[in-house]
């Protein structure tokens, strides 16, 4: 055969461009959440497949008299949720989750994104085992019930924003 030069060999792209540099958006690969007991040791606490909005929405609290004749609000405080973070299925992993998920005791979680920007918080969690289909991935979510947070820190930063 002889040697032939394809364009396709010449072209190279880099597809992860966006992992580490932020400037012009970013690519979700390489994120992980953690779990920690005292907040200073992480491990890694599973195969995360999708990542949930992180953050709260902040209540409303009326403030109309009989003589206005429009409503008002102010904000009030935010509400914390929980969060349920899809995980695949693989056994070593699962059974680290699973090991100690209902115990309602309160751990540190963090959320770190490609760049290096982080979510914390802290709460208890549960597993809840995902339903199976024919030709389907075997999967499970882990739902943390939040009783503190999340707190950002942007990356290249080491304090969390102000609230």
């Amino acid at each position: 055969m002889k040697n032939t030069k394809l364009y396709s060999n010449l072209l190279k792209l880099d597809i992860q461009r966006f992992a580490v540099d932020s400037s012009e958006g970013l690519v979700g690969t390489g994120t992980k959440l953690e779990r920690s007991e005292d907040g200073s040791t992480w491990e890694e606490i599973a195969d995360i497949k999708t990542i949930p909005e992180l953050g709260g929405d902040t209540e409303k609290i009326d403030v109309t008299t009989l003589a206005d004749d429009r409503r008002k609000q102010v904000e009030g405080i935010q509400n914390a949720s929980n969060v349920q973070f899809q995980a695949v299925y693989k056994g070593a992993s699962f059974a680290k989750a699973l090991k100690e998920a209902g115990n309602r005791k309160q751990y540190n979680w963090k959320v770190t994104y490609p760049d290096g920007m982080t979510a914390t918080m802290r709460g208890s969690y549960n597993i809840k085992f995902g339903a199976v289909a024919v030709n389907g991935a075997l999967g499970y979510t882990i739902t943390i019930t939040v009783s503190d947070g999340p707190h950002f820190t942007a990356a290249g930063s080491t304090q969390p924003a102000s609230k």
